[in-house]
């Protein structure tokens, strides 16, 4: 992957040689991934339109020549729960389609302060980051772009990280 990633919330979305999965510590500290910030609570609420709280907030780091290919948010169970992504920075030239990966796709451009809601019929939506136009903000003293997306992991009747 060319984006450097972390995570804040109740649980954090990994990947390793085992897998994509959500676990509820850092793999190398053992540590908790430290609390959802308010004002990312506050958009949640304010964007989302869901009345479960997101578990897990992935945060990640585009440098100039970063990129994400075409995927889907499906590694978690509640597919009722909206996934709610903030951009920083540079700007990102996002690619969205339907739900097959062969289907046609637009792009717009997201600057620093938009914000994207994956719900209903397009909650399952195949979508990336194509590239990012470097020097398109002064946010981030060395450039690149950060993404923060808030995810419902589990079904609220399921076993529950933050009600």
């Amino acid at each position: 992957m060319s984006v450097r990633m972390t995570n804040c919330g109740p649980l954090g979305w990994m990947t390793d040689q085992a897998g994509y999965r959500y676990q509820p510590a850092h793999p190398e500290t053992g540590r908790p991934w430290p609390p959802i910030p308010a004002i990312l609570m506050q958009a949640w609420q304010d964007l989302g339109g869901y009345p479960h709280p997101p578990e897990a907030c992935l945060i990640n780091h585009y440098g100039a020549d970063a990129r994400m290919g075409l995927h889907q948010d499906r590694d978690e169970q509640d597919f009722a729960a909206p996934v709610v992504s903030l951009s920083l920075g540079d700007t990102g030239l996002f690619r969205i389609g339907g739900t097959t990966r062969s289907g046609p796709t637009q792009s717009f451009r997201l600057a620093s302060g938009d914000a994207v809601v994956l719900a209903g019929r397009a909650r399952l939506a195949f979508h990336g980051i194509d590239r990012i136009l470097p020097g398109t903000s002064t946010l981030l003293p060395e450039g690149g772009r950060i993404n923060l997306t808030l995810r419902r992991v589990s079904p609220p009747s399921g076993k529950d990280f933050s009600d």
